[in-house]
């Protein structure tokens, strides 16, 4: 199930379950998850993409065995917030993995996060090397902490 709205998403996820959040590019797919408070996101791993089935065949069996409750898709939006061919190709991706999975997928803007990530990494002193290595999976971890701090404003908003 895709959730075009951010709330529809919220609504959909069981509590006590982590999500998890991908930063979909042409060669590799970088995969973060939170903890089950949703409360922090955490780099997990960069996925070099080879074709489909075997990329959603590997999200899928790190979504079981983290017990995912939902997946975040990066959105990549133009800096004037418009939708470019990027913006369709992670659509199409996720029309195609909701083929395959009951757990709702929803999007969020991803503008300047691998800016964010690459700005963590060189203040953290990580090599050119490195950074190539992490950086996909790093952003991913942007997109996701975003998307943690959406929720958690949006639960605080339904307490009052």
């Amino acid at each position: 199930m895709i959730c075009e709205r951010f709330e529809d998403f919220a609504a959909a996820l069981p509590g006590g379950r982590a999500l998890m959040g991908l930063d979909l590019g042409s060669k590799t797919i970088g995969v973060a998850v939170s903890d089950r408070l949703l409360s922090s996101a955490t780099p997990l791993e960069t996925i070099r993409r080879r074709r489909f089935t075997s990329d959603a065949a590997r999200l899928l069996d790190l979504a079981q065995g983290r017990e995912v409750a939902g997946l975040i898709l990066g959105l990549p939006r133009n800096m004037d917030g418009s939708e470019g061919p990027r913006c369709q190709s992670t659509r199409a991706f996720a029309r195609n993995l909701a083929g395959l999975t009951e757990l709702p997928i929803a999007f969020w803007d991803e503008r300047l996060s691998t800016v964010a990530a690459e700005r963590a990494l060189l203040e953290a002193d990580t090599s050119r090397k490195r950074r190539a290595e992490v950086i996909d999976h790093v952003a991913a971890a942007y997109i996701l902490q975003g998307a943690l701090d959406r929720l958690r404003h949006l639960q605080i908003g339904s307490d009052k």
